[in-house]
């Protein structure tokens, strides 16, 4: 898959394609997508990469939240790693959190099977309504990005009021 600049780049109509496909991002290449459509080239930045040589000292931040219930001096010292964290990195791990590995694996395994069901299934939920509790939909912006993100999201808002049971996806 190549991208290359189009000279009559009509971009709120292809957005507008995607969107109403309901498909996503990822129907696009299941319909068989040879060419990337130009609306996700992001072509207006500047980027500035730094190529060299590869190094194994790279350490993401690890956040501990032993304690975070219980220690308000400990309290304070993750809420500074995580300030800390976000300004220099803008992403952490965090260890010691409380939710078991196997739930953890089983949202991973319920978000790709959703993902990766028929786009049928999928459709019913694809809404930009931001008052629904669950949406699937493409991130794009109609209006102010000048690219879009390639990326499809499953939205479901669980606070303060969960949606109820029936409204979730059966595959999550």
């Amino acid at each position: 898959m190549i991208a290359t600049p189009e000279p009559d780049h009509d971009r709120k109509t292809e957005l507008m394609a995607i969107d109403q496909s309901k498909s996503g991002i990822k129907g696009l290449v299941d319909a068989g997508l040879a060419k990337l459509p130009r609306v996700f080239v992001h072509d207006h930045l500047n980027l500035n990469i730094k190529s060299g040589p590869a190094t194994d000292n790279v350490n993401i931040p690890v956040i501990d939240f032993a304690g975070v219930n219980t220690d308000s001096t400990r309290r304070a010292v993750i809420i500074d790693e995580i300030r800390n964290s976000f300004m220099k990195w803008g992403f952490f791990q965090v260890v010691n959190h409380g939710i078991p590995v196997v739930t953890l694996e089983e949202m991973i395994n319920g978000i790709r099977r959703f993902h990766e069901q028929e786009p049928e299934a999928k459709e019913k939920l694809y809404s930009r309504d931001e008052s629904k509790k669950v949406t699937f939909n493409t991130k794009i912006d109609m209006s102010q990005t000048m690219a879009a993100y390639w990326r499809d999201t499953l939205t479901c808002v669980m606070a303060p009021n969960p949606p109820a049971t029936q409204e979730l996806p059966e595959t999550c």
